[in-house]
């Protein structure tokens, strides 16, 4: 199993998806627990959800499991939120803080796991980032997730329906911030928030360095917004998906245009 697909386009946005990926290694699945092997924090949908908005955008997919290791977590193991309830770069429970595991992964085999997956993964993302840059002059990293809207093991209340992260706007040009703000909501029938619970993820921090060309920005999608519920089996819900490609395919479109005004070639 390759760890990483990539869709390669000629337009200056990169999609990551670090989280929709559900294949397991057989040593790992074996260890899981019926919990764990439920897979219930899955980006559920969100590659497809998004197929198709942006032609000549570049896509970098992980195709492991966050369980077999975080792609977007510092590979340090820092917690990218302190003090807060989170999960690691490898979980050790679901986002309900339930167990996941019969046999907890080794040190040893935790950083095998980085090796091999959430290194190859970030390769081919730095790889795509630093291509579209020489191409374009600007290289704009959307990172794709989404989460249940109600989790009280890592938030109070519900979840806004779109959650935009640039950790206090440092990860990218405070135009492209403005944009996504602004569609978000302007959007009909959706909430929004920028910078709340999800501030942006290691990636989405990792990569931002507007003053080098290379601006990030993450969209954490409340599941409720194109799901039938958010529960198993996790069904997409068509209706929904379709009203929502709307206003991202909006944010896609948008992110591109302002590529050459961030400095970018025309």
């Amino acid at each position: 199993m390759n760890p990483v697909e990539i869709t390669r386009g000629n337009g200056p946005v990169v999609l990551g998806l670090p989280h929709t990926g559900t294949w397991l290694p057989d040593d790992v699945r074996a260890r899981l627990n019926e919990c764990g092997r439920g897979l219930d924090d899955t980006d559920w949908h969100i590659h497809t959800l998004y197929e198709g908005l942006l032609p000549g955008a570049t896509t970098v997919r992980a195709t492991f499991h966050r369980y077999v290791i975080d792609a977007n977590r510092d590979p340090s193991g820092q917690s990218l939120y302190p003090g807060q309830n989170t999960t690691g770069l490898v979980s050790l429970t679901d986002f309900d803080g339930h167990p996941i595991w019969d046999i907890e992964p080794t040190p040893d085999e935790i950083e095998a796991r980085r090796v091999a997956y959430h290194a190859a993964y970030h390769a081919a993302l730095k790889a795509e980032m630093e291509r579209v840059r020489a191409e374009h002059g600007v290289a704009i990293l959307y990172d794709c997730h989404s989460i249940r809207s109600r989790i009280p093991f890592l938030f109070d209340g519900i979840l806004p329906d779109f959650n935009i992260g640039t950790n206090g706007g440092e990860t990218c040009d405070p135009a492209i911030e403005a944009a996504v703000r602004d569609i978000c909501a302007r959007a009909d029938g959706y909430s929004s928030v920028l910078n709340g619970r999800f501030k942006g993820g290691w990636t989405t921090r990792h990569y931002g360095r507007p003053h080098q060309g290379y601006h990030a920005i993450q969209m954490e999608l409340a599941q409720s917004t194109h799901l039938t519920a958010e529960a198993a089996p996790w069904t997409l819900d068509a209706a929904k998906a379709e009203a929502l490609r709307a206003p991202l395919a909006e944010i896609l479109k948008t992110l591109a245009d302002l590529a050459p005004t961030l400095g970018g070639k025309r």
